[in-house]
């Protein structure tokens, strides 16, 4: 890969001047905010007071980052157009996100909720439940991590043509990561969002145009080359197949939508009508966004034909230094993609990591350890634990256990056991605490297991997704089953809990 075009010092430039804003940013976040590591609601939350631009933007870089950029092109080409369920994927999570997320922002002003297992706390008014949701988060939150920072390994190794190695790329931007989000926490994490998230959408589109350009313009000449040479990417998926791609959708749908930072962005809106209209915008994002990668990644069989499974892993970088040897527009235009695309992934990193550390203060330390802990000291012991955790996390990526979608379906098969409480809970006030708890238990104990045994699906269903079927039977029919609690109904109904 010596003859890469990025191989060179204006990529290792490009990359040193994102840092540079990254910090910057964290710093003049943090500038004057006398309370803002005093303040579990000020560090995590931004004050509760993100305006629509800055929702609007940490939302997208929270559901588009290296898994989609880095990790879904190579799945388009490695399974074909098959992989147009991205786009429903991405579409299914906003359509979830409406469907509970304006009640829930009422709740939580109302009763200044931190963590989404404040929302769980107070719901159920249960230890055991409370407990088990804040640890299944966790898994999911510690998996998400673990896949950013693959993800910015390979973004650095492969855009630089191996300049950067893999491990420098990973320790350099996590320090990055570390310190802007100290000095200015979820504001800091919020406006890197909006640089890297504009920067994102305007070069995926000219990235796409500088594709069509290498093959001439000829969509049709590329989908009969694809039929001619390798037939199944085209052909009809098989009954296994879409049964798999149905289990997806509820697996990804139900679980992205209840990632604890994506619901720390819905405390965070500085009103209701702004989370509306922030998810008005975000509707459109899945065609223009995951939409486009898809074709990035349809491209790419023609353009970079023959590839193993570990070498499509970076056919983003190596179609950008195809395109950027056009001329010299594109050239820059790929050096300042390839840094957004290292930044989208860090700034996804950042948020993961926030609402880790939340948990970790706010519900083990502050709840169970040390509840008359005052707020600066559980910020603080946030923080500690988020370096330990990206430590541990560090040693895991050195050497990553697969590829970035095989990680990507992991941490949802336990993580969307929280749906059923999360969800249901908000809209039925019958739901009872004991059968919640064991739902939620079996349903992670089923999902662990098909997991662990190596077989993550069953007849295309994914073990997350049976889990959640015997869950919601569980929490369902044992509610049912439980004599109402009437002063707790009663106190459901004050805060308009149909």
């Amino acid at each position: 890969m010596s003859d890469l075009t990025f191989a060179g010092a204006d990529g290792i430039i490009i990359l040193a001047v994102y840092a540079f804003l990254m910090l910057l940013i964290g710093y003049l976040s943090g500038r004057g905010e006398k309370n803002l590591h005093n303040s579990l609601s000020n560090y995590y939350l931004a004050g509760k007071n993100l305006g629509f631009i800055a929702l609007f933007f940490t939302l997208y870089a929270t559901q588009y980052s290296g898994n989609t950029v880095v990790g879904y092109a190579p799945s388009a080409y490695r399974t074909g157009f098959v992989w147009l369920q991205s786009i429903s994927f991405m579409t299914i999570i906003i359509g979830v996100y409406l469907l509970f997320a304006p009640r829930l922002y009422v709740i939580s002003k109302k009763r200044n909720f931190v963590t989404p297992s404040d929302w769980i706390s107070f719901r159920f008014n249960s230890k055991a439940v409370t407990i088990l949701a804040v640890m299944l988060m966790l898994w999911g939150l510690g998996n998400y991590l673990l896949e950013q920072l693959v993800a910015i390994g390979q973004a650095v190794s492969g855009l630089t043509g191996g300049t950067i190695p893999y491990q420098i790329g990973v320790i350099a931007f996590v320090l990055v990561m570390l310190i802007y989000e100290w000095m200015g926490g979820m504001k800091a994490v919020a406006f890197t969002d909006v640089m890297q998230g504009i920067v994102l959408m305007i070069g995926i589109v000219i990235f796409l145009f500088g594709a069509f350009q290498l093959i001439d313009g000829n969509l049709a000449t590329v989908t009969q080359h694809i039929a001619d040479t390798e037939p199944v990417k085209v052909g009809v998926p098989e009954m296994l197949t879409s049964v798999n791609w149905m289990s997806m959708l509820l697996l990804v749908g139900c679980g992205a939508a209840i990632y604890p930072h994506a619901v720390q962005r819905i405390y965070s809106a500085e009103s209701e009508r702004t989370l509306k209209r922030s998810f008005a915008r975000m509707a459109w994002m899945p065609p223009i966004t995951t939409g486009l990668v898809f074709l990035v990644g349809i491209l790419a069989i023609i353009l970079l034909p023959g590839l193993s499974e570990s070498n499509s892993e970076q056919i983003v970088g190596m179609m950008a230094n195809e395109i950027a040897a056009i001329n010299g527009f594109y050239y820059w235009v790929m050096i300042i993609f390839f840094g957004a695309i290292v930044a989208a992934i860090v700034s996804t990193a950042d948020s993961v990591l926030l609402s880790f550390s939340s948990l970790i203060s706010n519900d083990v330390y502050g709840k169970f350890i040390n509840p008359d802990a005052s707020e600066h000291k559980k910020v603080l012991v946030g923080k500690i634990i988020g370096v330990i955790a990206v430590g541990v996390l560090l040693l895991i990526a050195w050497n990553p256990p697969g590829t970035l979608y095989q990680i990507f379906v992991l941490k949802f098969e336990l993580l969307v056991q929280v749906f059923p409480a999360f969800v249901l809970g908000l809209y039925w006030k019958r739901m009872a605490s004991r059968p919640v708890f064991w739902g939620m238990l079996i349903g992670a104990v089923i999902a662990g297991i098909l997991t662990l045994s190596g077989n993550s699906t069953l007849y295309g269903i994914h073990g997350g997704v049976i889990g959640l079927a015997v869950n919601f039977l569980i929490a369902v029919g044992g509610s049912l089953m439980i004599p109402a609690d009437m002063e707790k109904e009663e106190e459901l109904e004050k805060i308009n809990l149909a």
